[in-house]
């Protein structure tokens, strides 16, 4: 396999064609040219991290509308697992599957160390909160899928260009919601950058 390198920001994002949980195919570039998109890349479906982030982001779709986000999300399912599990957790959100994960590595998101999953103290504590607030078990991942495939949350504006690049630090490290919303500096995610970036 090719080096996995991560994106930057302001970097061409790159375009896929994969299929969407409703049996057909969904072209990424189809999905920017309208609305600046909020793409985000699970782990596998026995994650309890990945369903709270999933969670999170379905609460937030009428704030993300107001800031002009559209919500896209790829799995490393099949088409049918991808169905089910999206079905439960993000009913009414365009589902795509990427078994392969080639989407995942085109994105620069590989693998997690140990320290980013098994070992790290973040990672333990957020499995017991879980465990503790809404009986999500820390579960092997389905077959075919990787267990320690990392997430990753990307904003890509309509000329095609990544506006924020987020990747883990462990897979527990959701981004906040007002970083997602309107940046660090409350901007406007629609607005080409084209110069300097200045506060609202």
């Amino acid at each position: 396999m090719a080096k996995i390198e991560q994106l930057k920001f302001n970097e061409l994002a790159p375009d896929f064609e994969l299929p969407n949980t409703d049996g057909g195919l969904t072209r990424l570039s189809s999905l920017w040219k309208d609305h600046t998109l909020l793409l985000t890349f699970t782990r596998h479906f026995g994650c309890p991290q990945c369903k709270e982030m999933i969670d999170s982001l379905v609460q937030q779709i009428p704030d993300l509308a107001t800031h002009k986000l559209m919500l896209a999300v790829i799995t490393q399912g099949t088409v049918e697992t991808a169905r089910v599990f999206c079905s439960e957790r993000a009913p009414g959100i365009l589902c795509l599957a990427d078994p392969d994960r080639n989407c995942y590595h085109a994105y620069g998101l590989g693998q997690a160390t140990l320290l980013q999953s098994v070992f790290s103290r973040r990672v333990m504590k957020s499995n017991k909160r879980l465990l503790a607030e809404k009986g999500w078990k820390a579960e092997l991942p389905p077959p075919g899928q990787d267990a320690f495939q990392m997430s990753g949350l990307f904003i890509i504006g309509q000329d095609g260009r990544i506006r924020l690049p987020y990747y883990y630090d462990d897979i527990s490290d959701h981004p906040p919601i007002d970083l997602l919303l309107g940046g660090v500096l409350g901007m406007d995610w629609s607005t080409p950058f084209d110069s300097p970036i200045k506060p609202e």
